[in-house]
């Protein structure tokens, strides 16, 4: 079946399930397939279930609702941009190695103000869920917000064939998935893509000033929206960051003091990327203020926690050694007492693991703590005088024979050490 036939069927029934344990009546179930599942499988059961149809890429007995297409994940790519096509809206696409959902957020709210706003959902930012947020796209949108998550070249350059982002943003280049990247300059070239293609596509970006590479390698986009904290469009500073941040405006915006709820200095570039966007989309600057500061992260995100006596710092979806310093360094300048670090390993640094993780603790080194763990096999060998075990469920014993009270305690690790669970 062609695309544009496929496309009339997907507007009858638009809730497209990949899952068929979560199939509803009437959705369209695509049967993807990877090294350990086979969608193909349960094609027959999804449609027992309720779906309409199940698209399917292995021949199965005859059942009209039953549709074959040569590969199951090119033809929801393809429906996507496809169904992309329809949308003459701005696209806005947001990448980076930190804060790129907290951007994504922040830009959410503060468009939604005005203008009907659709984004990713959750984490869905790959090579499947970035089709799917597409997808989820419907008639009244105003504006998209497409988050693009990547751990190796090319990733972004193939996101953008079917998101098409008419404007993007690249958070920073810092060192997150070097294994797949190979190197600080992959990076910069991996995520560069989402430049490329603005470029190539007469698109415009907005960007943080103070990173002179982003200086580097936006050379010949049409548009460029500069904030910072020096020069720019707009500029703002942290003014307090003990615990939640609060950005003084100083050129571009007149609504003075933003106060956050957003833990550490290091959410700055975050929130000027929302005012700048904001601004240039002309949302009024009471509105732009008012969704920042109602914003609220979630998802084990720099969430400020309150538990008996102690507050806690929760950071456990993501750990690269760049968002992982500016933590450190974050609760290293808090005025409190009793401060903790509980960290997990880095994922996905390959060869660099080691030397990474070496120079994590010697930035532990440079400040007084009442306790530190170290979770994961990552640090091993490498903990000196530090407590340390090898997973987060012997992490949460830990933690509850400590009783810790007055204190402050960050806890922050890759997804892959799930530390979210100390707190369970």
């Amino acid at each position: 079946m062609d695309i544009i036939s496929l496309y009339q069927i997907f507007l009858q029934h638009p809730s497209i399930q990949t899952d068929s344990r979560k199939v509803q009546k009437g959705d369209l179930f695509f049967a993807l397939k990877g090294p350990n599942f086979n969608g193909n499988l349960f094609a027959k059961k999804a449609l027992s279930d309720g779906a309409a149809f199940a698209i399917v890429d292995e021949r199965q007995e005859g059942d009209e609702k039953i549709i074959v297409v040569e590969n199951v994940l090119q033809t929801l790519q393809d429906l996507a941009k496809h169904h992309r096509e329809q949308f003459n809206i701005p696209f806005i696409g947001i990448t980076g190695s930190n804060g790129k959902t907290t951007t994504k957020e922040l830009i959410h709210a503060v468009l939604s103000q005005q203008f009907k706003t659709y984004t990713t959902e959750g984490n869905l930012n790959n090579h499947i869920g970035i089709p799917l947020t597409v997808l989820k796209i419907k008639k009244d949108a105003e504006m998209a917000v497409i988050e693009m998550g990547a751990n190796h070249q090319k990733e972004i350059a193939g996101y953008c064939i079917y998101a098409q982002p008419t404007y993007g943003v690249i958070t920073n280049c810092g060192k997150a998935h070097l294994e797949g990247f190979g190197s600080e300059e992959g990076i910069r070239k991996g995520k560069g893509e989402l430049y490329d293609y603005l470029r190539n596509n007469n698109g415009g970006v907005f960007a943080f000033d103070d990173y002179a590479y982003l200086h580097e390698m936006s050379k010949g986009i049409r548009e460029i929206v500069w904030y910072g904290t020096e020069n720019g469009d707009t500029i703002g500073i942290a003014s307090e960051s003990n615990p939640f941040l609060q950005v003084k405006m100083e050129k571009g915006f007149a609504e003075g003091i933003i106060t956050t709820q957003l833990v550490g200095a290091y959410n700055l570039p975050n929130v000027l990327c929302a005012i700048a966007i904001g601004k240039y989309f002309k949302v009024a600057a009471d509105n732009i203020k008012a969704a920042i500061q109602a914003y609220t992260p979630a998802n084990s995100r720099s969430q400020l926690m309150k538990l008996d006596t102690n507050e806690i710092i929760l950071d456990a979806y993501n750990a690269n050694p760049s968002s992982m310093k500016v933590a450190i360094e974050n609760i290293a300048e808090m005025k409190v007492a009793n401060k903790v670090l509980i960290l997990g390993g880095m994922k996905e640094l390959g060869h660099e693991s080691e030397v990474e993780h070496e120079k994590l603790i010697s930035l532990i080194d440079e400040f007084p703590w009442h306790s530190v763990l170290l979770v994961g096999k990552e640090f091993e060998l490498l903990h000196k005088q530090y407590n340390w075990l090898p997973s987060s469920e012997e992490a949460k014993l830990w933690f509850q024979n400590q009783h810790f009270k007055n204190s402050t305690i960050l806890i922050k690790g890759s997804r892959g050490i799930a530390l979210e669970k100390v707190l369970s």
